[in-house]
């Protein structure tokens, strides 16, 4: 299946198109039209307007994970897109903050989102298929609440706080001419871990490459070179990333991958 992606919001601008602190890519998927995240805000509507793209063509949206800077354009997205759903984990909610010692702030999707929206938007749990070719796979890696309490990252429950394990977080996976292409917006899980998971889920495909950011601007250089030598392991031949990696650990990636890995920018664009 003949497939193309388009950034439409990362942090870094090009010459005539702003970035935010956020992501938004389109998918060209065969006839299907498929919106991962939304952004930081409204910026995606402009950017798509300046790059001849059309919002009301959309056929759904993917939300990666329940973090704002993915989720606050979902509803200027639904105000100017009149069918298409939003596919979200079933754990999503508005409950996700960071947390450091007794201060939290809310990082979380628009308050009362899935509430005010319910019928907009799809929760979805386990691995679902969307349409041929089209999955999203959520976490299979043990003990990532370890990972959300390293990075002071927490969830708020009746029953008071407790380390995010990002099941909210879901992997977009396409079937294209080259192999398994996986899209995910930050990674929170681990790259290489969403990597591994893909391939246990589909053992008789080949995984080809993924698209994301990384969640590195806050890691040492030590971790960012075993990450790039986890990733290297995986045998996959394609990476594209930016947005939460930045630009440092984009450097030491790059040293460490070569030509596997690519940057993203606003309005670049992938063929597969």
């Amino acid at each position: 299946m003949k497939t193309k992606l388009t950034v439409i919001v990362d942090n870094i601008s090009n010459e005539e198109i702003s970035g935010e602190w956020g992501l938004c890519v389109l998918v060209e998927f065969g006839d299907k039209k498929i919106l991962v995240d939304a952004g930081a805000s409204d910026l995606f509507l402009k950017n798509m307007g300046k790059l001849g793209i059309d919002v009301d063509s959309i056929d759904f949206g993917i939300l990666s994970h329940a973090h704002y800077d993915h989720a606050n354009g979902i509803p200027a997205f639904f105000d100017h897109n009149s069918h298409a759903k939003f596919y979200l984990r079933d754990s999503a909610a508005d409950n996700c903050y960071h947390k450091k010692f007794i201060f939290k702030k809310y990082i979380g999707i628009p308050r009362n989102l899935i509430r005010s929206y319910k019928d907009r938007i799809e929760l979805v749990s386990g691995d679902y298929q969307i349409t041929d070719g089209v999955y999203l796979i959520p976490h299979k890696t043990a003990n990532l609440s370890e990972v959300g309490k390293r990075e002071s990252m927490y969830r708020k429950t009746g029953k008071g706080w407790i380390p995010d394990d990002f099941s909210h977080e879901q992997s977009l996976v396409l079937e294209t001419e080259k192999g398994l292409l996986i899209i995910n917006s930050c990674s929170h899980g681990g790259a290489a871990n969403i990597i591994n998971e893909v391939k246990e889920t589909f053992p008789d495909k080949r995984v080809y490459g993924l698209v994301g950011g990384f969640h590195l601007f806050n890691k040492s250089d030590e971790e960012i070179t075993a990450l790039a030598q986890n990733i290297k392991a995986t045998g996959i031949d394609y990476v594209c990333t930016g947005h939460c990696t930045k630009g440092h650990a984009y450097g030491i990636l790059k040293r460490e991958l070569g030509d596997t890995v690519n940057q993203m920018k606003v309005g670049y664009q992938m063929e597969f």
